[in-house]
């Protein structure tokens, strides 16, 4: 008989009740195995991810979402790579974050300690799958997945392998549950399921935030939009900015640390902007610019604004030309999404304004976008990029999926 949503997250509470308990060999126990069954299982799984990609195909789904949707030898590697250094990294539960000696003689220690259970909302990706169970389990988690329908296939694969591994090593296979629905509904009454679930996280695009914080009774981690912005600076190595440009714009443009708006000083846009805009148009990106880009690259077209407030995810990318450093941070703080923001310099001053001044999770100096990623920053893996401000803030690892607690210990005191 097929459970409820309600249901399965209930199921999904008790079990992470025990998961909260075990110790640090256990879990890593568990992800041992899981990276053991996905080695042994993987043409079971690239089957079932086969028939996914069959099913976009014939629904037209575009080619970025595809990309996203895509497993291979070499993502199933990474995928147990990444499991790998999830089990090497230190357990965060009971670690002792600070502790003091009142002059009462009563001692308090502040300690990590599970969330509880975990929903997580995401789209398109079955990666994230593996990535956001092995966290949560390592970090003392229970978790609800609900992927999207174009993945339903390759996300049963690989959850009902963690379901195994937990059975195998006697912890209950209900510490990850993946829905079976993939309705509007299924979101809903996720994420109006106070007292189950403890917080949510949801990996997708702006119209499914906005379904999310119009139901939420639960706290949201939002993983936001990715409009990240360059800014090469007039005392830019141009053959550095050349590379790191192309590697952030064409390297996988459907990622959410992808660049999406490139901003370029005045003083160097006769030389470097003609330049950067034939090697991208090579590469097959779609430019849309302001009027300079306009004068230096014919082919590009006006850019509204609007297309300096999108996250593409795909190879289009929206160019302005600012006056200085000044205008490059009132353009980046005006559309920027709060994600991930560059600048390419020679000079420290502009560097270090740059950093002070820009308002992002993660603020890069002469190097890609692409490495705001948890695996990248040496997290193991991340369960999300957050953009907001409370509790966790960037690529979140294991540390940002507990919560602290007191603890005080004494021999008698009373307050008077």
């Amino acid at each position: 008989m097929a459970h409820s949503v309600i249901d399965l997250i209930t199921n999904a509470k008790l079990a992470s009740s025990a998961i909260a308990l075990a110790n640090a060999n256990t879990k890593n126990d568990v992800l041992k195995t899981v990276a053991d069954l996905i080695e042994e299982y993987s043409s079971k799984i690239l089957e079932a991810n086969e028939e996914d990609l069959e099913l976009a195909s014939r629904e037209n789904i575009g080619q970025t979402a595809q990309d996203r949707l895509r497993l291979t030898e070499s993502r199933l590697e990474s995928m147990i790579n990444g499991i790998g250094d999830i089990v090497s990294q230190a357990d965060p539960i009971g670690a002792v974050v600070e502790g003091w000696v009142l002059p009462n003689g009563l001692n308090v220690s502040r300690i990590r300690v599970p969330l509880g259970l975990i929903g997580i909302i995401y789209e398109n990706r079955p990666n994230v799958t593996s990535d956001a169970a092995a966290l949560c389990l390592k970090s003392g988690n229970g978790v609800v997945l609900r992927g999207s329908k174009s993945a339903i296939n390759s996300n049963t694969a690989i959850a009902n392998l963690f379901r195994t591994a937990l059975k195998i090593n006697s912890l209950p296979e209900d510490a990850v549950t993946l829905l079976p629905y993939v309705d509007h509904d299924s979101v809903r009454e996720m994420v109006s399921s106070k007292g189950l679930l403890d917080c949510v996280i949801p990996r997708g695009g702006p119209s499914l935030l906005k379904a999310i914080s119009d139901h939420a009774t639960v706290p949201v981690i939002v993983d936001g939009d990715g409009n990240c912005h360059i800014y090469v600076d007039s005392s830019a190595d141009i053959d550095m900015a050349e590379e790191i440009i192309i590697n952030a714009k064409v390297q996988r443009p459907g990622v959410c640390n992808a660049m999406e708006s490139l901003l370029i000083h005045k003083n160097i846009a006769e030389t470097f902007l003609p330049r950067i805009c034939t090697v991208l148009d090579k590469l097959g990106v779609e430019i849309v610019g302001d009027d300079l880009t306009l004068k230096h690259f014919g082919k590009a077209t006006e850019a509204t604004d609007q297309d300096y407030a999108t996250e593409f995810l795909d190879l289009k990318l929206s160019i302005k030309c600012v006056e200085d450093l000044d205008e490059a941070i009132s353009h980046i703080a005006k559309y920027s999404s709060g994600h991930s923001e560059a600048i390419i310099t020679s000079d420290l001053r502009s560097a270090e304004r740059f950093v002070k001044e820009v308002d992002a999770a993660a603020v890069l100096v002469n190097t890609s976008t692409r490495f705001v990623d948890g695996g990248e920053f040496g997290l193991g893996a991340e369960i999300g990029i957050s953009t907001q401000k409370l509790h966790a803030r960037g690529p979140m690892g294991l540390k940002d999926l507990t919560c602290i607690k007191y603890i005080v210990k004494g021999n008698g005191q009373i307050r008077k």
